[in-house]
C-alpha cells in the first residue's frame, strides 16, 4: 500500500489522517524562485504545505482540545479507580463507568475492606492468640456483594457463595475454609441457644468458665436438695424438664429456676441431665474418650488413677474445667449418702453414659463399653481430691 506523498510530506503518517507529533519541515532551497501556474510562489505542493501549517482545521483542534483533557485528567482519580476495580474483580475496558456509579461502589468496598485490610496488615504478633475453638462453617447464600475474610477476594454467584461460621460470623470461601485457623471467637449474638450448643462455643460466648446452665443448676441443687432421696437417680416431671430448656433457651443466665418456680429439685437435675445428654461433644470428648476407656481397664488402682491423670490433659479447657466442677458437686453428694442413698457407684451408673460415649461404635462395642464407662466416673468421683 503506497502514501500519498502529499500526506508522507506535512507529516500524516497513516490512514487516520492524524498529524504526527513532529512536523517535518520540506527544504524551500530549490522552489524559492519557482512560480506556480498562476504567478504565485510555490507549486500547489509549496501552497498545500503552507495552508496546513498556518490554517489547522476545526475538526484537528477539537480533537486536540479533548485528547488534552483526558491527558490532564487528576491522575489520582484515575488510580483510584483502579484500585478499587481491582479490589471488586473487575475488569476494566478502554471506556470506563461515569463517575457518578463510582462513589457508591466506594462506600459499599470501603465499608467491606475495612476489616480485611486491618487483618491483612496486622504482624504475626500483633495477631491476638490463638485459641482451641474450630470454625462451624456452614454453607450459606449472602445477600449483597460479600469478600472472603482469609484471601480478600470477592464472593462470585447468586447462591451458596461461601460458607459462614454459625458461632462467630466468619466469612470465607469454601475452599478458604480449610486453610482459615482456629481462633473461632464465638459471639453471643449469632449463639442464640443454651441448649445442644457446644460447650466450648457457649463458655467463650458468653467469657465464662464453665457453661451457665452447669453453674446455676448445681448451686439451685446444693442450696435444697443435697438431701432429697434418690438424687440425679429419680427423674422429674418431663414436661416441666422441657420447660427449664426452654426458659434456659430464652432467658440464659436470667433464667430463674428457683423454689418458687420449680419446687421439685428432680426437675433442676433432669434439667442438668438433659444439657448433659445433648452436648453435641460430651464433655469426656470423643478424642480423649479411648484413654479414659484404656485407663478404666487396668486392675491397679494406682495406676488406673495415674492413666485417668494423662487423660484429662487431652481435654480441652472448658471440658476440663465443666468436669472438675461436676466431680467436686458430685463428691458432695456422695457425703450426705445417709439421707439420699447415692453413693458414687450409684452416681456413675446414672451419669457415666451422659458425661463420655464413644463416636460411632457398633452396638457390640457399646455396650461392652458401659462398665468402663461407670468405673471411669466412679473413680473421678472417689479420686476428686487428687486428680484435680
Amino acid at each position: 500500500m503506497t502514501i500519498n506523498p502529499v500526506h508522507e510530506r506535512v507529516g500524516y503518517t497513516g490512514l487516520s489522517r492524524e498529524p504526527a507529533l513532529e512536523l517535518h519541515v520540506p527544504d524551500l532551497k530549490g522552489v524559492s524562485g519557482r512560480r506556480g501556474p498562476l504567478g504565485e510562489r510555490g507549486g500547489p505542493e509549496e501552497r498545500l504545505w503552507c495552508a496546513s501549517v498556518t490554517m489547522p482545521s476545526r475538526e484537528s483542534c477539537a480533537g486536540r482540545k479533548g485528547d488534552k483533557s483526558l491527558v490532564h485528567k487528576p491522575k489520582h482519580e484515575a488510580n483510584q479507580q483502579d484500585m478499587l476495580a481491582a479490589a471488586l474483580g473487575m475488569r476494566m475496558g478502554p471506556q470506563k463507568p461515569p463517575s457518578a456509579l463510582w462513589q457508591p461502589l466506594k462506600l459499599l468496598a470501603y465499608s467491606q475492606l475495612t476489616s480485611l485490610v486491618r487483618r491483612a496488615t496486622l504482624k504475626e504478633s500483633d495477631r491476638p492468640p490463638k485459641c482451641e475453638k474450630v470454625h462451624n462453617f456452614k454453607v450459606h447464600t449472602f445477600r449483597g456483594p460479600h469478600w472472603c475474610e482469609h484471601c480478600a477476594s470477592f464472593m462470585w454467584g447468586l447462591i451458596a457463595q461461601g460458607v459462614k461460621c454459625e458461632d462467630c460470623g466468619l466469612n470465607v470461601h469454601k475452599q478458604c475454609s480449610k486453610m482459615v485457623p482456629n481462633d473461632c471467637k464465638p459471639d453471643p449474638k449469632h449463639v442464640k441457644r443454651v441448649y445442644s450448643c457446644d460447650l466450648t462455643t457457649l463458655v467463650k460466648a458468653h467469657d465464662a468458665v464453665r457453661p451457665m446452665v452447669v453453674d446455676m443448676c448445681v448451686r439451685e441443687i446444693e442450696s435444697r436438695g443435697l438431701k432429697s432421696e434418690g438424687l440425679y437417680r429419680v427423674s422429674g416431671f418431663s414436661d416441666s424438664v422441657e420447660d427449664v430448656k426452654l426458659t434456659f433457651d430464652r432467658d440464659g443466665e436470667k433464667a430463674d429456676i428457683s423454689v418458687n418456680a420449680y419446687e421439685d429439685i428432680n426437675i433442676i437435675t433432669g434439667a442438668l441431665k438433659l444439657y448433659l445428654r445433648e452436648l453435641p461433644v460430651p464433655v469426656i470428648t470423643y478424642d480423649a474418650y479411648p484413654r479414659f476407656i484404656e485407663a478404666a481397664k487396668l486392675s491397679d488402682p494406682e495406676e488406673r488413677v495415674k492413666a485417668l491423670a494423662e487423660a484429662l490433659k487431652s481435654l480441652p479447657p472448658a471440658h476440663f474445667e465443666t468436669l472438675r466442677y461436676l466431680m467436686a458437686h458430685l463428691k458432695r453428694v456422695t457425703l450426705n449418702e445417709k439421707e439420699n442413698l447415692m453413693n458414687a457407684e450409684n452416681l456413675a451408673i446414672v451419669l457415666g453414659p451422659t458425661l463420655m460415649r464413644g463416636q460411632d461404635l457398633d452396638a457390640m462395642t457399646a455396650l461392652n463399653d458401659v462398665r468402663y464407662q461407670r468405673q471411669v466416673v466412679e473413680s473421678l468421683i472417689k479420686n476428686e481430691d487428687v486428680l484435680f
